[in-house]
């Protein structure tokens, strides 16, 4: 029985939609709270028993590398101020038994490409792919829920949500069967259809794991504008020899690649910060 050990996470975009914040600072660096966006999408993988997280980075990302790695200038500083609790948070940024792998996509050509980069070191093991703009917050931690089904069925398993019809054109969509109340067999798949078009509102949402026969797929799928690979061609290209589960899983996704919804993330996850959450929702109330 084959386990999920490692984890892909795409995060060469340029985040344009965040502009002028990331003009020079990654947009999975930008916090919720007190940490950036990938360190929660890091923590869920870490969660999953997932050890070796490979990060498909682009230029003006040396924040995330940095931010992963260890900071000993920091560290001597806070040991010396006597700072403890401020230094074991530093230290707990990333567990010690966590590798960390930084693959450079030169050119920007899709999400497909992005984990068609990730091959060399995943060859033929089943991986996560996280992408860090959507926040998940789930009890177990959605990822782990999802490598526990992938554990029960070994197949691929597709993280999705319900979303309003018209905006389908935002999503992959899934045309799937029912299996129980949160699993279904998919039986396609459709990149960003009209809602008139959309086989249903079943949308992927940022989580994905899969069987290293995508790369086969990735890299015969044919390229779309502006010679771009989409990950859904190839997982459709898949479906046709392989079963595929699409998972409801339980928990709420926050879209942090828009403002509204990191905005969003922001409130509910500081509502739940034992440091900031009372004051906060007392604030909420003031204005009212």
């Amino acid at each position: 029985m084959k386990k999920i050990t490692k984890a892909v996470f795409p995060v060469a975009g340029m985040g344009s939609r965040f502009l002028p914040a990331t003009k020079a600072s990654p947009k999975e660096m930008m916090a919720v709270v007190d940490k950036p966006l990938i360190q929660y999408a890091v923590e869920e993988a870490v969660a999953a028993g997932i050890t070796d997280m490979v990060f498909i980075t682009g230029r003006n990302k040396r924040a995330i590398e940095d931010h992963f790695d260890k900071a000993y200038e920091l560290e001597a500083e806070l040991a010396m101020r006597g700072k403890d609790e401020l230094l074991r948070i530093v230290r707990e940024v990333i567990p010690p038994h966590i590798n960390c792998i930084y693959i450079r996509q030169t050119d920007p050509l899709g999400l497909g490409h992005a984990v068609l980069c990730a091959q060399p070191v995943l060859q033929d093991e089943p991986f996560a792919v996280i992408l860090a703009d959507d926040l998940c917050d789930g009890e177990p931690p959605i990822v782990k829920q999802m490598v526990d089904v992938f554990a029960q069925h070994q197949c691929s398993v597709l993280g999705v949500k319900n979303v309003p019809r018209d905006q389908t054109r935002q999503y992959g969509i899934v045309s799937s069967t029912k299996l129980s109340d949160d699993l279904e067999w998919v039986n396609g798949i459709v990149e960003k259809p009209k809602p008139e078009a959309a086989p249903s509102t079943l949308a992927v949402v940022g989580r994905y794991i899969l069987t290293p026969r995508i790369f086969h797929h990735l890299q015969n799928v044919k390229p779309g504008a502006g010679g771009e690979i989409q990950l859904t061609d190839g997982i459709a290209a898949l479906l046709a020899e392989e079963k595929m589960l699409a998972y409801r899983f339980k928990g709420i996704r926050y879209d942090c690649g828009s403002k509204l919804g990191y905005l969003k993330a922001s409130v509910a996850l500081a509502l739940k910060h034992p440091e900031v959450r009372d004051e906060f929702a007392a604030y909420l109330q003031s204005l009212k």
